[in-house]
């Protein structure tokens, strides 16, 4: 019987964590602390010293982590954020929320991400924050891009949600801006059960303009004084109990990913499928595996029918989406047809060899199929 494999199998992270989580899950309601919190703040100085950055903030999702951060800058109305079109809608939906103008800049043909190159071209004198997407995992080229938000005075955001562990020359993902701002969407590298984010930074007046807003605009040490008109975007214990538990295997999982990863990218050898790339200083940490295929709908059915799950981060870029096309003033043109081409691989890090083996198979026949279908249209 052949081994159909699953895009993501999170009942596997699950097992590995179900002990230490109901284990703290039971402290919890000895203490009935639900938010925020001794667990929360655990969590916060353990995730701030992993990433490398003297704070972190807890928020309630990824998209109020940017949000947050944003406002926390004093960005909005009237002001311009620059991010790569070829992003999740949140990215752009976090600039909107804040009363911000997002501003869509093409990427990197071979890693797809925002690059100094590409950025050039969409700064304005609007222009108050860039947030670099580490999109699928690998963080971009946080050098040059320092060096042309530094030059131009303007603010550099990571949105980290898919590089929980990812480097760049180094640093790793949320020390390498202003601040780094994470989700932990179930499905991440380090996710919890249910909605969870983060900020991290080392600027201790910007965490602490974020972790007012996130708790209704409250001063700090009182309960009924607010200086801002903040929101409810407060992280709940259980889920920083989960992270805790997760963030212990977040290396030997993202190592696990890794060799997956590098599996593929032999397997595939100069095959028309092809992974894409990533930069001698990065070290990714595959949230997705993205190869890049011309007849892109064609394969991912011959895929479906061979047993392997497979899906698309993402199809449509943001400049293209209905909400956000008056934002969009020129074409973008290596976003665009990437997204036609882009093909996410199973990726988790307790895929057996078996179903690794059976993906890189599946490439083969993908493979043998369009050189087939190549061969006779010029014959």
């Amino acid at each position: 019987m052949k081994v159909k494999v699953p895009f993501l199998d999170l009942s596997a992270t699950t097992r590995e964590v179900s002990a230490a989580v109901c284990e703290s899950w039971n402290a919890i309601l000895a203490g009935s602390r639900f938010i925020g919190g001794p667990v929360v703040e655990q969590f916060e100085a353990a995730w701030s010293s992993y990433c490398g950055t003297s704070e972190a903030v807890g928020v309630a999702n990824g998209t109020d982590a940017i949000q947050l951060t944003l406002r926390a800058m004093g960005i909005g109305a009237g002001d311009e954020v620059v991010l790569p079109a070829n992003t999740f809608v949140a990215t752009a939906e976090a600039v909107v929320l804040a009363g911000a103008t997002p501003r869509f800049a093409d990427v990197d043909p071979d890693t797809l991400l925002l690059c100094a190159d590409t950025l050039r071209p969409a700064l304005t004198s609007r222009t108050k924050a860039v947030i670099v997407v580490h999109l699928y995992g690998q963080m971009a080229d946080m050098d040059a891009l320092a060096d042309v938000t530094g030059h131009h005075g303007v603010a550099l955001i990571e949105d980290a949600a898919q590089a929980q562990g990812a480097t760049w020359a180094g640093r790793r993902a949320g020390s390498a801006g202003h601040a780094g701002c994470f989700s932990f969407y179930p499905g991440k590298n380090l996710g919890a059960f249910g909605d969870a984010g983060a900020v991290v930074t080392s600027d201790a007046c910007l965490a602490a303009r974020v972790r007012s807003l996130r708790d209704h605009g409250r001063v700090a040490g009182s309960h009924y004084e607010h200086d801002a008109v903040g929101t409810n975007s407060r992280l709940d214990a259980i889920q920083a109990a989960v992270l805790i538990a997760k963030l212990t295997r977040l290396d030997e999982w993202n190592d696990a990913r890794r060799r997956i990863a590098a599996r593929y990218r032999a397997a595939f050898g100069s095959g028309v499928l092809q992974m894409v790339a990533e930069a001698p200083a990065a070290r990714g940490v595959y949230h997705v595996a993205v190869a890049r295929i011309r007849d892109r709908d064609r394969v991912q059915r011959i895929f479906t029918a061979i047993g392997i799950e497979t899906a698309i981060h993402y199809p449509t870029p943001c400049h293209l989406i209905a909400p956000y096309r008056r934002y969009a003033d020129a074409p973008l043109p290596v976003a665009e047809h990437a997204a036609g081409e882009v093909l996410s691989l199973p990726m988790y890090p307790q895929m057996s060899t078996e179903q690794v083996e059976r993906v890189c198979a599946a490439a083969e026949v993908v493979n043998d199929i369009l050189l087939a279908k190549e061969a006779s249209r010029h014959g």
